[in-house]
């Protein structure tokens, strides 16, 4: 009887031994797994176009300087209706062109001064703005301002505030096929770290989509823009 016990426990054990044997067979072998999963490689992807301007805003802005703030006021609208008719001749809608009141600096009312003296106490700032898609017609009418000049019109030097823009509004129209392209392009460089690591390129293990940026081309073409985006892509590598 005790010697049944004895070969009873024995084949027990030995079975028990077994199994763990084979649990440790697939916890190293899941181990084994996991660690292979986690060789992946960090790419990015760069994609950019060359794209035309769909929208100018241009400012004109003209100075008037007088005496009597009455008189001052005629001639700014004077000259305002001149800039609003040089803009209908050169094809732009009313609803295109925008004005502001005109802003006037008391120069006898300033604390301070260049010391020069003038022959006028007002200068008076007015600005008509014109937003259009027409961009090639924009750049037409603003070659051809010199007309304003010959009507006697000041214009004001541009500044920050009061300078013309060229816009481009239609970045969600390219946006996917900028996107695929530049994880198109990543992917090109995963494959040549795999192939130069004697690895193959396996699924993506996370993305992240940096900012489109919009600049002008060069200094001298604001109207023509360059629309870059680059990509950041992780891949897993799996042996070949």
């Amino acid at each position: 009887m005790r010697s049944r016990l004895t070969a009873a426990a024995a084949i027990l054990g030995a079975l028990v031994g077994i199994g763990l044997a084979s649990a440790g067979y697939f916890v190293g072998e899941a181990l084994k797994v996991a660690r292979s999963s986690e060789r992946f490689v960090t790419v990015r992807g760069f994609a950019e176009r060359n794209v035309e301007s769909n929208l100018v805003i241009w400012p004109i802005t003209f100075r008037d300087t007088g005496n009597d703030l009455v008189e001052l006021q005629k001639t700014v609208d004077s000259h305002k209706s001149y800039v609003k008719a040089f803009l209908a001749e050169s094809g732009f809608r009313p609803e295109e062109v925008s004005e502001m009141p005109p802003q006037v600096t008391d120069l006898k009312a300033q604390t301070y001064g260049d010391g020069q003296k003038r022959d006028y106490r007002y200068i008076a700032t007015a600005t008509v703005t014109l937003r259009t898609p027409d961009v090639k017609s924009a750049k037409k009418a603003m070659d051809n301002s010199g007309k304003l000049v010959l009507q006697g019109i000041v214009m004001a030097e541009q500044d920050y505030a009061r300078s013309t823009e060229f816009l481009f509004t239609s970045l969600n129209d390219i946006k996917p096929a900028m996107i695929a392209e530049a994880t198109k392009n990543a992917r090109q460089a995963a494959e040549q770290f795999a192939r130069d690591s004697g690895a193959r390129v396996g699924n993506i293990r996370q993305a992240s989509q940096g900012l489109f940026t919009i600049e002008d081309r060069d200094k001298g073409s604001p109207d023509h823009k360059k629309v870059r985006v680059v990509t950041t892509v992780e891949y897993f590598l799996a042996n070949d």
